[in-house]
């Protein structure tokens, strides 16, 4: 075990990218389980230790990343600036893309009520959502999903963990809308996670 933990972390590191975990059962010639159960002590090793790395999880891909709570020292080290945050506008676009996924422009437009093919421009161009195909209509117009990075960026492993949204076809729906927007907000605060300063 320690042995497939060690050419994990030897291969993500040489990657530098996220790996599939089919690509490494593969390569180590074990089940996919047996790789994903040495990435989790893996991950739970560095994380425990305090490490400067983190090992994450991307639906059905792996990769290594600096610790989140190092950024500032890392930014400081590589001179690099800060990336300007998503705006609101940007945010809006991005929770549709992601929660409705697969969805075209005009969806989105029909959803916000304004025309959103600028932002939709900017989310392209920072790599947090990618045409997935073209919709089976007249004009073929294309479908966006969200990306790795997305992924990466908010600090979940798939889509699925995304918080649930409230029934809005109940009564107290917006109440409890509200009390989701104050919990996500308040974890933000506190550097739980950062779905308002994703940056890539």
């Amino acid at each position: 075990m320690d042995d497939l933990k060690s050419a994990i972390e030897a291969v993500l590191f040489a990657s530098g990218d996220s790996v599939p975990v089919g690509r490494l059962s593969l390569a180590f010639g074990c089940e996919e389980e047996e790789i994903i159960c040495s990435a989790k002590d893996l991950e739970d090793e560095l994380a425990s230790a305090g490490r400067g790395i983190r090992l994450v999880f991307l639906e059905n891909r792996l990769q290594l990343c600096s610790a989140p709570e190092f950024a500032p020292q890392i930014i400081k080290a590589l001179d690099e600036r800060k990336k300007p945050t998503l705006t609101k506008p940007a945010l809006e676009v991005l929770a549709i893309v992601a929660y409705y996924q697969p969805v075209t422009r005009a969806y989105i437009d029909q959803m916000r009520g304004v025309d959103s093919s600028y932002t939709v421009g900017v989310l392209l161009e920072r790599g947090l959502i990618e045409v997935s195909g073209k919709l089976d209509a007249p004009g073929r117009p294309s479908l966006f999903k969200t990306t790795e990075s997305f992924l990466r960026n908010t600090g979940i492993s798939s889509i699925e963990e995304l918080p649930i949204l409230p029934d809005m076809t109940v009564s107290d729906s917006t109440e409890k809308l509200r009390q989701r927007v104050e919990e996500l907000r308040s974890a933000v605060d506190k550097d739980q996670i950062t779905i308002s300063e994703i940056s890539v």
